[in-house]
């Protein structure tokens, strides 16, 4: 497609100009097409804030759509527990939990596909089965329902805060106090759209609670319970307090961890979950080891320093 800008579009952003140019098209699609290289301003690729001049020829060569349903991928999975209505996974940092934000494979709906003939259909055909999620580099306990009934139940169980949630974070910094409960609002954050943040007293209600389970010289290892699943609530959380989970960049972590062996993600791990069978209504627990990288990062931290005194 070939578009020239004339003396209206003059002076807007190269992203805007296109949004409103072929609004059948999402910002977020078009902002990737121009990271992609596939839209050329005068023949060449532009950032998308270049402001568009009276004159300026764009031409734009769409990516093919995703697809509307997700398909099943060859991949391995870690299952941690299974009956006829649910299945438990342990799932490795990294890995999406479904399509979305530019990923349209290799994530974990694309794994349940494959291991799995049936899924529940509430959550529409790009999320079958997902009932709630893991932020993409954070590791552990993930349940899945694999019927409508099931998804119902479990998502009530989540809505009425009645699943124990139970994670491990390493944070920066010595936590003062071996128990402590965080309830600050988490909204998205005004400045830097990809963040949440606990500063403003507008937001969704959430409510954190920490124990201190070993002190090292730089760092403090917490067992963190939520009640409940705002987007990056305990990230969030933690660096409210001047403790940000170690590696986590994106909420004030140093850029280097002090440490010798430190794994492309934050340390943040899913370790238990508790819920209710939705057939038997019998109690379900379920934990995840902590993944060997992590392991191995403790590992390598220096003891807390003993004061003489």
């Amino acid at each position: 497609m070939r578009l020239r800008c004339d003396g209206e579009g003059a002076g807007a952003r190269l992203d805007q100009y296109l949004h409103s140019r072929l609004p059948s098209y999402s910002r977020s699609r078009l902002q990737q097409w121009i990271r992609d290289g596939r839209v050329l301003v005068n023949g060449q690729v532009e950032r998308a804030a270049r402001p568009l001049r009276d004159g300026d020829v764009v031409d734009v060569d769409p990516a093919a759509l995703p697809p509307l349903k997700a398909t099943a991928e060859a991949m391995p999975l870690d299952i941690l527990y299974e009956d006829a209505d649910v299945v438990v996974v342990n799932k490795p940092a990294g890995m999406v939990v479904h399509a979305g934000a530019g990923v349209h494979s290799g994530t974990l709906v694309n794994a349940l596909l494959y291991h799995f003939q049936t899924l529940s259909h509430v959550g529409g055909d790009l999320r079958p089965g997902i009932v709630h999620r893991l932020d993409r580099f954070t590791s552990g306990v993930l349940v899945v329902a694999k019927n409508d009934g099931a998804h119902q139940s479990l998502a009530e169980q989540f809505s009425s805060r009645t699943v124990e949630k139970t994670y491990v974070a390493l944070v920066h910094g010595k936590v003062k106090q071996d128990h402590g409960r965080i309830e600050k609002p988490i909204a998205r954050d005004p400045v830097r759209r990809v963040r949440m943040t606990a500063r403003l007293e507008r937001g969704r209600s959430a409510r954190s609670e920490y124990f201190v389970l070993k002190r090292f010289d730089k760092h403090t290892l917490l067992e963190v319970h939520i009640s409940t699943g705002r987007t990056h609530q305990i990230r969030v959380h933690l660096a409210s307090l001047g403790h940000p989970v170690a590696g986590d960049r994106l909420y004030g972590a140093p850029a280097v961890a002090g440490v010798g062996r430190t794994p492309g993600r934050f340390f943040l791990h899913a370790q238990r979950m508790r819920f209710t069978q939705p057939s038997t209504g019998h109690p379900v627990e379920v934990m995840a080891p902590l993944p060997e990288e992590l392991q191995h990062w403790m590992d390598d931290l220096p003891p807390e320093a003993i004061i003489k005194t």
